[in-house]
C-alpha cells in the first residue's frame, strides 16, 4: 500500500468541491474521501453532491492537520473533551 507524505499512515485524500457564495468568491467544502486500492486503482466514497458546482471535484492529499496533528507536536496530550451541555 502505498504511503502517505510522513511515511507513517497509509496515503488518503479528500474529496473537495467549490461552492460559489452569493457575492461570487468560492469556498471548498468537503464531500467525502479516497483511499488507494492494493492494485494501484483508487476507491472515492462522496458522501455529499452540491449541485451548484458543475459536476466538479478535486482530490487533494490529506495531511497531518486534516487528520487532527500538527506536524513536530506529536509529544503533546491531547485536549481535554468539550464540556458536556447540561439540558
Amino acid at each position: 500500500m502505498s504511503m502517505g507524505m510522513d511515511g507513517n499512515r497509509p496515503r488518503m485524500w479528500k474529496v473537495i468541491a467549490p461552492i460559489e457564495k452569493k457575492d461570487g468568491s468560492k469556498f471548498w467544502l468537503r464531500v467525502g474521501t479516497a483511499f488507494p486500492n492494493k492494485d494501484g486503482s483508487t476507491n472515492v466514497y462522496v458522501d455529499a453532491w452540491p449541485t451548484n458546482t458543475k459536476g466538479m471535484i478535486q482530490l487533494r492529499e490529506m495531511t497531518d492537520e486534516d487528520f487532527g496533528r500538527k506536524r513536530g507536536h506529536d509529544d503533546q496530550p491531547p485536549a481535554p473533551p468539550p464540556e458536556p451541555i447540561p439540558f
